[in-house]
């Protein structure tokens, strides 16, 4: 089932989706683990304003995804910034795409024009996904991030409404 968030309710879940993103991998550049009281506040203060749904099934939340401001100048208000995070072992299983396509229904719905990916490279689950629902790379960023010793490229995915 695919439900808004529930702050309170969803924070130690989705922290602990999100934690192993910043432990394990490089899909994010955090470095440090958060604890479920500051994913709490994060969460409050994104979904006040955009789509923030979870993935929930029997009572578990397996993956969430939301939109967020992705600049904060005037002239960009109709442009959000998606985001996905999917519990490590379930990856795969179309969770991300029950997601997102709820995600781009409601930004559909609402009063933005453009949505944009930042995809830490490579990552071919992830432009696989975007992909799909027509989003189109459109720039190339080399070596922006250092994680766990590494040089890091990011992509940019845009999809316009």
């Amino acid at each position: 089932m695919i439900r808004r968030v529930r702050p309170a309710e969803d924070a130690g879940a989705i922290c602990e989706i999100y934690n192993h993103y910043i432990t394990d991998t490089v899909v994010t550049f955090e470095n440090e683990p958060l604890d479920a009281e500051t994913m709490r506040r994060r969460i409050e203060a994104i979904a006040s304003r955009f789509p923030y749904l979870v993935y929930e099934q029997e009572g578990q939340v397996w993956g969430y995804c939301y939109a967020a401001t992705w600049r904060t100048r005037a002239a960009y208000a109709h442009t959000v910034e998606t985001t996905v995070y999917l519990h490590k072992d379930r990856i795969g299983k179309g969770i991300g795409h029950q997601l997102y396509q709820e995600l781009i229904k409601q930004l559909r719905n609402g009063d933005f024009h453009v949505a944009v990916a930042s995809i830490t490279l490579p990552n071919t689950h992830s432009v696989a996904l975007h992909e799909k629902f027509g989003f189109r790379k459109v720039a190339h960023f080399s070596e922006v991030g250092n994680k766990f010793g590494k040089w890091l490229d990011v992509g940019f995915w845009e999809l316009t409404f």
